[in-house]
């Protein structure tokens, strides 16, 4: 092959044909095509674009450069959920235990966290003990003993996409929409999946903020699995204030296992019935809306969804007592409340300014080499539209020392703006999209 040849072509306008890409992904991955030409095509493409034939060609190409979830001999649906990624966003914690406790497989891989966005596999592993690195075999034989298995991209699963994924952070191509699709569907589809939900950030603190171009990431991921056999649904969701009150990994925990409890936040909830009713109903659990709400919140009445996240930690390697016996979790030495500075109405709770917030206390990473500590993060009870007065208690600091305190009050004081009136934030859950196009969500009736 003669990748140069190939650049000059997408740099041109042309496109890469399906045994090219091929070709190309399989050296790529095994050290044969240099990083500097990969990042040649990578900025031509950045320009120039991928067509549909492209892009699931690549994809195609990632996923047969590992190995796959070995699980179409179970008779039982397997639906995952996939979020563009937020700041308080829990909900995966949440989803897989409760739709794994109404009988549907769950094989949920996550990622670690990014920029200023959480990571799952980050918050799981605040749980003492919890392994989220099984390998294929483990993860599959869990599945099918359990019905869910919680782990991250393994060095099984399409290894050329995470070597590719590192490149385009290092060039400044990530927000390529062909290639979030394919990098995101080659590992979902290599779950051997029936069916995928997925959860659709858009507001401030997204990291694809414009909603239009929110909408054609999802279109371009609802194609890609159309074209495999795998339904496809995404609702587009509200990211332009943190999601429930706990922004920090064992403080999300804690939060989730509340919502498992049914003491969960409200928009927390409604976020998590939204999308778990979309994977109930793609696995035929349920044929309504209203019939899966019901379901889920039965579960959750029960101590069903509980004890499926119990039996999921202990299997995983992790302390169960934690559904129990939360102070088991991580918890941060030094709290300290952070306080209204004046009457007024919360004009706006920026999540990115508290995404980043996370990080100065050492809740996040700058670098992937950096080591985090779950203990830290914010409790913010504050919500956009909320009357305040002087003095009121908006958040709670979890920090490691008094330094840590200072830097906490300071993304407070940044995040958290209060004014004479509010605005209108956007709606929680606003559209469904699927292969037939764009529709408003709206919530069902009870």
């Amino acid at each position: 092959m003669i990748v140069p040849r190939l650049i000059e072509r997408k740099r041109e306008g042309g496109r890469i044909e399906e045994d090219e890409w091929h070709e190309l992904v399989r050296d790529y991955a095994a050290g044969k095509v240099p990083d500097y030409q990969m990042s040649a095509l990578l900025m031509a493409i950045y320009f120039r674009g991928l067509d549909r034939g492209e892009t699931n060609a690549l994809t195609d190409a990632m996923i047969s450069s590992g190995g796959q979830l070995e699980l179409g001999h179970l008779t039982t649906a397997r639906i995952d959920k996939h979020s563009t990624g937020g700041v308080g966003d829990k909900v995966s914690l949440i989803l897989a235990p409760l739709i794994a406790s109404l009988g549907v497989a769950v094989p949920m891989m996550s990622g670690r966290g990014l920029g200023h966005t959480g990571g799952t596999l980050d918050k799981l592993e605040s749980i003492p003990g919890f392994r989220t690195d099984l390998t294929l075999k483990e993860a599959a034989r869990q599945v099918e003993r359990i019905g869910c298995a919680l782990i991250g991209q393994t060095r099984e699963i399409a290894p050329a996409d995470r070597k590719l994924y590192a490149l385009r952070d290092a060039t400044a191509t990530v927000e390529v929409i062909p290639l979030i699709a394919a990098s995101i569907m080659s590992k979902k589809l290599a779950e051997g999946l029936t069916g995928l939900v997925l959860d659709v950030k858009q507001g401030s603190g997204a990291f694809i903020a414009d909603p239009d171009r929110a909408q054609k990431l999802a279109r371009a991921m609802i194609e890609l699995g159309a074209d495999r056999g795998c339904p496809v649904i995404a609702l587009m969701t509200a990211m332009d204030r943190p999601l429930g009150f706990a922004c920090g990994n064992a403080l999300e925990v804690r939060e989730s296992i509340d919502a498992l409890r049914g003491t969960g936040p409200a928009d927390l909830m409604e976020v998590t019935y939204a999308l778990g009713a979309e994977m109930l109903i793609l696995a035929g659990a349920a044929s309504t809306s209203a019939q899966a709400w019901a379901m889920m919140q039965d579960s959750i009445s029960s101590g069903h969804a509980l004890e499926k996240f119990a039996q999921i930690i202990e299997a995983q390697g992790g302390d169960a007592r934690i559904v129990e016996r939360q102070e088991i979790l991580p918890s941060a030495p030094k709290r300290e409340e952070f306080t209204a500075a004046r009457d007024g109405v919360i004009v706006e709770v920026a999540p990115r300014t508290v995404g980043h917030g996370v990080i100065s206390l050492r809740g996040g990473r700058r670098t992937m080499e950096d080591l985090i500590d779950p203990s830290v993060g914010f409790v913010i009870t504050a919500k956009p539209g909320d009357k305040v007065k002087r003095g009121a208690s908006l958040a709670t600091i979890h920090a490691l020392d008094e330094a840590g305190i200072r830097e906490g009050m300071n993304a407070l004081a940044e995040a958290i703006t209060i004014g004479d009136e509010g605005g209108e934030p956007l709606s929680l859950v606003s559209h469904r999209i699927t292969a037939d196009g764009v529709a408003r969500w709206a919530r069902p009736e009870a």
